[in-house]
């Protein structure tokens, strides 16, 4: 999950990516983080606390949580360059090395070049579409 999506569901219960953090730890989908995307989706988070749906004392303990429920991916070999834009470079890397199958994000431009590891590129309601949530 993209910090893109990460924010997105803390900032309105009513879209596809706060159904799609609702559900991490049920088995319907792993999600895996790695400590540079942890720190990514805290900074993120932090800088647009004044329109997120939780006040900033809750931050960390969400975070905690992801990290509990999250597949934890240690990244010991990187492929970069791959991607146009070097801030995406670390969600690609966690992918390979986590073999997933997709990397969800509202900015599938940004990952033009993941295809070449059978990843595939998908937004938070292509996913829950997938994963069978959405009919």
């Amino acid at each position: 999950m993209d910090t893109s999506v990460f924010v997105s569901a803390l900032r309105s219960r009513n879209g596809a990516s706060f159904r799609l953090l609702s559900l991490l730890g049920q088995e319907k989908y792993e999600l895996a983080v790695s400590e540079p995307l942890i720190h990514e989706y805290e900074s993120a988070i932090k800088r647009s606390s004044g329109h997120l749906l939780m006040p900033p004392d809750k931050i960390d303990k969400l975070l905690n949580s992801i990290c509990r429920l999250a597949v934890k991916q240690w990244i010991f070999f990187t492929w970069r360059p791959q991607l146009k834009d070097p801030g995406d470079e670390h969600v690609l890397d966690l992918a390979i090395a986590a073999n997933c199958k997709y990397i969800v994000t509202f900015n599938k431009r940004d990952f033009c070049g993941s295809e070449q590891f059978n990843i595939g590129i998908i937004g938070p309601k292509e996913f829950l579409e997938r994963i069978g949530e959405l009919p």
